[in-house]
């Protein structure tokens, strides 16, 4: 079970980062167009629009890292951080479909409560 646990803190990792890569990205993408536009006004709401839309999807995606982080380190707060965040995945689909039931099947294993106890 040590195993599925160090799977899942890397994963949740990786679904942290992608999600602070799509951030980044939006932001590049939307400001960007603005800039294209020519127009100051167009430049400055889309460059603004883009900013906060990157920070929200950001700021989303740092509790995975965290839950990723804790897993690995094996903190006793890291499983249910992850069972919750596991369950709100379900609705992404698929990535985040996939991820929600491996983390809730590794993680509510009495194996798992025990190695995440301590």
């Amino acid at each position: 079970m040590r195993q599925h646990i160090d799977v899942l803190g890397y994963l949740f990792i990786a679904m942290g980062a992608l999600g602070v890569l799509v951030a980044v990205f939006v932001f590049a993408v939307v400001g960007g167009t603005g800039l294209l536009t020519g127009d100051a006004k167009a430049a400055a709401l889309l460059t603004g629009i883009g900013f906060f839309v990157a920070v929200f999807v950001a700021i989303m995606s740092v509790p995975n890292i965290v839950a990723g982080w804790g897993l690995l380190k094996r903190k006793s707060w890291s499983r249910i951080l992850a069972i919750i965040l596991g369950a709100l995945g379900l609705l992404s689909f698929p990535f985040g479909t996939a991820l929600g039931i491996y983390a809730i099947w590794a993680l509510t294993q009495s194996e798992s409560e025990r190695i995440l106890s301590n």
